[in-house]
């Protein structure tokens, strides 16, 4: 079996626009609707929207490659890293302060071209509290950078990356590759989502580092798509190819064994305009939870204010599994009488609705 890096052409990737162009026209459709709905919003609404992306973003990026992180440790560290929590709350989870700090810095620095110094300053970021692996540096092990999966003795392998004596110079070419592929540059690639789509494939082919290259990867397609639009890109690709991580590593898997790439890049095309739909409806939420807490918040005391702020921080999800007296006492540290009061006066005031009925009563927030 060879690999696309071992083929002739490499990295000389070839793919049909022809095949791709309604993809193509949706996804600009899409971006320009985005593009206009945020430009009629307020400063702060626009701040929260970006907000609740890159703690999705943060979120689905790990889980992606089997870490789990806390939702409240990753939205402390990106509130941390913005200068909206003074004083700086704790995080415990090094990871969470880790992935936080490349997503920020991703979103700051997107004008700039990528170089080798800032993808080993991005490794360090997420290679925070990980001591068993050298971050900052491409991997130097002789053995072979595999992709397996299965049992021990009936490992199947889904991938295998060029040699670690070859990283510098593949890196070395990607990187310039990368940057003169931008809008305006000498090989610019006019259609951002193709620009994405090469750009992390092609990373994720050389898979530099020991670990961590699947979050980097997904990091510099975002970066390809911000310096198209001018403005941090708000997409959390990572939270739609979260939602069917099979099918990812099957398109990857499929582009890795040519460097004709139509199908990779419908794919990866395709699973952006799910992206697009899931911030079109993270839009409409900031939206209606701004209008909510707004109506509310003069009616609510300190126990009935820490609730709600604590619903709504969990997103167009909801909290999970509602709210009940039990998770009421444990968060607002109250007694189960005054956690039922509470709960009846927001009840009574429309702030929440009732599920279910008896020992399986529950309540989530009246927010459509």
């Amino acid at each position: 079996m060879k690999y696309n890096w071992q083929q002739p052409d490499w990295p000389e990737f070839k793919y049909s626009i022809k095949e791709l162009e309604p993809l193509l026209y949706k996804f600009s459709e899409r971006a320009g609707r985005i593009d206009g709905i945020l430009k009629g919003l307020s400063d702060e609404t626009q701040y929260n929207t970006l907000i609740e992306l890159l703690v999705a973003e943060a979120i689905k990026t790990s889980a992606i490659e089997g870490e789990f992180l806390s939702r409240k440790d990753v939205i402390s560290s990106i509130k941390n890293n913005l200068g909206l929590n003074m004083p700086k709350e704790p995080v415990r989870d090094k990871r969470a302060q880790g992935i936080s700090e490349l997503m920020i810095d991703a979103q700051k620095s997107f004008r700039q071209a990528l170089t080798q110094d800032s993808l080993f300053k991005w490794h360090k970021m997420l290679m925070k509290g990980n001591n068993s692996i050298e971050s900052g540096v491409w991997r130097t092990h002789t053995e072979p950078m595999q992709v397996v999966s299965g049992a021990i003795g009936k490992e199947i392998i889904h991938f295998e990356a060029p040699p670690s004596n070859r990283i510098p110079e593949e890196m070395k070419n990607f990187i310039e590759w990368f940057n003169a592929t931008a809008l305006g540059k000498e090989k610019a690639i006019t259609q951002p989502i193709i620009r994405a789509a090469v750009a992390h494939l092609y990373f994720e082919s050389i898979h530099p580092f020991e670990d961590g290259n699947g979050r980097i990867g997904r990091a510099i397609s975002e970066k390809a798509l911000s310096q198209y639009i001018g403005r941090p890109v708000l997409l959390s690709l990572s939270k739609a190819m979260e939602a069917n991580k099979n099918e990812y590593y099957n398109a990857l898997k499929r582009g890795q064994r040519s460097n004709e790439i139509t199908d990779w890049v419908f794919y990866f095309v395709s699973i952006s305009l799910e992206a697009q739909k899931d911030t079109e409806e993270l839009i409409s939420f900031t939206l209606k939870k701004t209008k909510f807490f707004d109506r509310f918040k003069r009616v609510l005391n300190s126990r009935q204010t820490k609730l709600v702020k604590r619903m709504l921080e969990a997103g167009p999800q909801g909290f999970d599994g509602g709210i009940n007296t039990r998770k009421y006492v444990s968060l607002t540290r109250t007694s189960r009488a005054t956690a039922t009061r509470d709960l009846q006066d927001l009840l009574d005031k429309g702030v929440l609705i009732r599920i279910g009925k008896g020992r399986s009563t529950r309540y989530d927030l009246n927010i459509l």
